[in-house]
């Protein structure tokens, strides 16, 4: 273990490990029912939970055992009291633990390390690569886009206590922590209802505005500072990227409507920032001449947030303006006093303008098709016969295709709306500017007339070809259309109409990959592997063309969707993928995990800056793959995905889940506004089937198939044929490979297969379950023999001990799940009478909030 590894563990453990020991004991005096008892009773229940578990029983055996020896309750409805209350108890537990880890983010990690900004400015200075670092920042920046997945587990009272109690902790504040603790018992934690999607826009502007926008600073300053006049005025370097109130994807309750409203709340949101920054400044800048400008800045301001109906005259340049002239005038008559205070606004206002961040625009592919054939119905803009055309044909009237259609045309449905929202696209724009709202993203894209069917309907809605401020972007999911991605974008750039499109578009196209559906399509392995062979493909026909094409990656929490060591992925890319922007999706609890306080927004953002920027800077430490290296990969990854087709065509593969694990409980929880699946169908399908449900239940199994499933019988295959030593070379040279297995070995690491053991000799499961595992176990043997350690994560020791303190808070919670899941089971078999059903379907929906915020990237 290194020393900064080392230091880091050290205190982790003191500020981490022996805080939570001592708070937690302040928990006896919150104000529960009958407390007290509840929390020695959760202790030994936990205590019951891990020796029973050594014991092989199963969880009805350990709740049950556990209610005989420490309690004299008979009745099954006192049992479910007490257990209702331990699931209170132990989502306050991990609340705790989550501050504490935030609390201490600046002891536990080195902010001057490497990965950092401080680390890269070092590097750069001592290898003399200015003039690269230069040219690399005349275009580069990250985008990270907040989506409208379930994007907390917490409530918003709960986060700002979170962020109250973090406070507190940091400062050792006793008496102020009890406090928090005892609201955070009175406070609820389940919604009852679910959130709408612009409930789900509002928490994600509170990390705008309380987290973001000072991160963001703080990195451009020091950026401008410690390498002045490198960043031109036209590039940014960080934009913010929205998608609740925009992503319409299988989810009914976005409208146009919806989309407005969140426009307007992220307008009013940046500008509040702005007039409260102004109004600091005003208490600074006394002097004549520069006083008046800012009180002129501070009006129009005022007027634009409290003022209905005015927000017309407003706009990004007109505050640099104003802004510019007090710099020239604090530099030129007051020898520069409180410039930096100035200069720093100046920068937020490049990063956020009007517009705060991109708000994107999602549909799936199929809709658009729709939409077209009730327009060639109902007008005259396209033949009757539309649908029955040819692709080719369709093609041809989708280039030529004008006109101005008004929402009129529908009397309501999903056509009226994707037409207004079309519409509406070019009012934001007007409000906060094009950067505002500048995106539409085709989700299941499948064929280049996917693309062109949305250039159609653009067209068709009054915009011009000459001012068709939007960018296309497909999404390419699936492994067969990943596969297919560089053939479909080659025909478009082959066409002389898209072309011109994208000359407007400064010869860029961005494209969208996305890593969820992949992994439920191709397993970990397969999925991985597939993206990163679309880029190079994508990249080479990108090139070939003269397009620069741009890669948004749809990234969720667990490494099953992309997530975990992410930045080590971006630095691992090599030459033959385009590096032009680092965009990613951030969501699940990775917001408030990755990007939950200023500090560690700042530290992720700039580990993320540090990996594309030294990618090109340092060309000399090229990571690319070499050709032997790739075929390895590549035959490696076939392995693993016949592996995991074999699990998935498995009969009972839906049926083990939807029985065994809480799926079917998902939108019960009310943790986000889109249902868990797409479509009406009742019956339940892989392809319908929502990533963050699919994923989330195999993680509160604590068997996370996505996140491993197939790698080890993979390797067993390799080195039946004579292979692993090449494989060992690969994982020594290519961190791309190396950051893929790291990942792995947190998806197991989450693992506990005697949580679900008792499931090895079950009649109907016992198959499935004993293949899981079986694959499990192969896999860690596999991996120890590549990395050559013996415990997984022994790499990463502070996080390994995180998650290892994490699991077993919940540990009560998971069983008390698996409790419920089985006395369900039984009821449904024996068609015994359903009496406390719906109380055991509560106890499995109350138990998956503390096991997926323990988790803090399972969804």
């Amino acid at each position: 273990m290194d020393h900064q590894s080392s230091r880091g563990l050290q205190q982790f453990k003191n500020y981490v490990g022996i805080k939570f020991q001592l708070y937690n004991s302040l928990f006896t005096s919150l104000p529960f029912h009958r407390i007290e008892k509840t929390g020695i009773l959760l202790s030994l229940l936990l205590n019951n939970c891990e020796e029973g578990y050594k014991k092989k029983q199963s969880p009805m055996q350990i709740i049950d055992e556990f209610f005989e020896k420490h309690t004299s309750y008979i009745k099954e409805q006192d049992k479910l009291d007490l257990l209702f209350r331990f699931i209170q108890y132990v989502e306050r537990q991990v609340v705790l633990f989550d501050a504490l880890e935030d609390a201490s983010f600046r002891e536990i990690n080195d902010l001057n390390g490497i990965g950092t900004l401080k680390y890269l400015a070092a590097d750069v200075i001592q290898e003399g690569k200015e003039e690269e670092l230069a040219r690399k920042l005349e275009d580069f920046s990250i985008r990270l886009v907040l989506t409208a997945h379930p994007t907390q587990f917490y409530p918003g009272p709960v986060l700002g206590i979170i962020h109250d109690l973090s406070k507190a902790l940091a400062e050792n504040n006793t008496s102020q922590i009890n406090m928090y603790l005892q609201q955070l018992g009175k406070t609820p934690f389940f919604k009852k209802e679910k959130p709408t999607p612009f409930d789900e826009a509002i928490s994600l502007i509170w990390y705008l505005e309380n987290v973001f926008y000072n991160a963001a600073g703080r990195i451009i300053t020091y950026l401008n500072n410690q390498f002045p006049q490198m960043i031109p005025d036209t590039n940014p370097v960080i934009t913010m990227g929205f998608w609740p109130g925009g992503d319409r994807d299988g989810n009914p309750f976005v409208t146009v409507d919806t989309t407005q409203k969140v426009a307007d709340a992220l307008r009013g949101s940046i500008i509040k920032c702005y007039y409260l920054e102004v109004r600091k400044l005003k208490r600074r800048l006394t002097f004549k001449g520069v006083d008046t400008i800012l009180a002129d800045l501070e009006k129009q301001l005022y007027e634009n947030i409290f003022i209905p109906g005015q927000r017309t005259f407003l706009s990004k340049q007109g505050i640099l303006d104003a802004l510019q002239k007090i710099r020239e005038i604090l530099i030129y008559q007051h020898n520069g006093l409180f410039q930096h205070l100035v200069d720093n606004l100046i920068n937020k206002v490049h990063v956020f303008g009007l517009h705060f961040a991109s708000l994107d625009v999602r549909q799936d592919s199929s809709i658009h098709g729709k939409v077209l054939e009730a327009i060639a119905a109902k007008t005259d803009i396209l033949p009757k016969n539309y649908a029955e055309l040819s692709e080719e044909e369709k093609k041809k009237l989708l280039y030529k295709a004008s006109g101005d259609i008004g929402g009129h045309v529908f009397e309501d449905g999903i056509e009226k709306d994707t037409l207004l929202s079309i519409k509406a696209i070019k009012e934001i724009q007007q409000y906060n500017g094009v950067e505002g709202c500048s995106r539409y993203i085709i989700s299941q894209c499948n064929s280049a007339l996917n693309l062109l069917e949305v250039y159609g309907l653009f067209k068709i809605c009054g915009w011009k070809n000459e001012d068709l401020t939007i960018d296309i972007v497909p999404l390419f999911e699936t492994i067969d259309d990943l596969q297919e991605a560089a053939e479909i974008m080659g025909e478009l750039y082959e066409n002389e109409i898209y072309r011109k499109h994208l000359q407007k578009r400064n010869n860029r196209q961005t494209i969208m990959l996305g890593f969820s559906d992949g992994t439920k399509d191709g397993g970990y392995l397969m999925a991985n592997w597939s993206i990163y062979k679309a880029k190079e493909k994508l990249t080479s026909i990108s090139a070939k063309y003269g397009i620069d094409v741009v890669f948004f990656d749809g990234r969720g929490g667990p490494p099953a969707r992309g997530g975990g060591k992410t930045h080590k992925f971006y630095a691992s890319m090599g030459k033959n993928i385009s590096n032009k922007e680092i965009q990613l999706t951030i969501q699940g609890q990775t917001v408030s995990s990755n990007f939950g306080t200023i500090d560690s927004a700042q530290f992720n953002i700039e580990q993320l800056l540090n990996a594309g920027i030294s990618n090109d800077v340092f060309a000399d430490k090229d990571k690319t793959l070499s050709a032997e290296e790739e075929e390895i990969l590549g035959e490696l990854c076939e392995e693993g995905l016949k592996s995991y087709n074999e699990l998935k065509n498995n009969p009972d593969f839906l049926n083990y889940l939807a029985h065994v694990s809480p799926l079917k409980f998902y939108s019960q929880t009310n943790i986000g506004s889109r249902p868990a699946k797409r479509g009406s169908s009742s019956k339940l399908s892989l392809k319908d089937l929502r990533a963050i449900p699919f994923v989330g239940a195999w993680s509160q199994l604590k068997q996370n198939v996505t996140g491993y499933y197939g790698v080890g019988t993979a390797l067993q295959a390799m080195e039946k044929k004579g292979k692993l030593n090449d494989i060992k070379k690969v994982y020594r040279h290519s961190l791309f490979f190396k950051t893929l297995m790291d990942n792995c070995e947190m998806a197991m690491k989450k693992c506990f297969f005697p949580l679900t053991e008792y499931l090895a000799q079950d009649p109907r499961y016992g198959e499935i379950w004993n293949q899981i595992y079986k694959e499990y176990e192969l896999t860690q043997r596999y991996i120890f023999l590549l990395s050559g350690k013996s415990e997984l994560m022994a790499d990463y020791p502070v996080e390994q001990l995180s998650v290892q303190m994490r699991e077993r808070i919940v540990l009560p919670l998971t069983t008390i799940q698996q409790y419920a899941m089985a006395r369900i089971r039984l009821m449904e078999e024996q068609n015994a009478q359903q009496q406390h059903k719906e109380i055991f379907e509560k106890l499995v929906i109350r138990s998956s909030f503390g096991i997926i915020n323990a988790g803090r990237n399972s969804a």
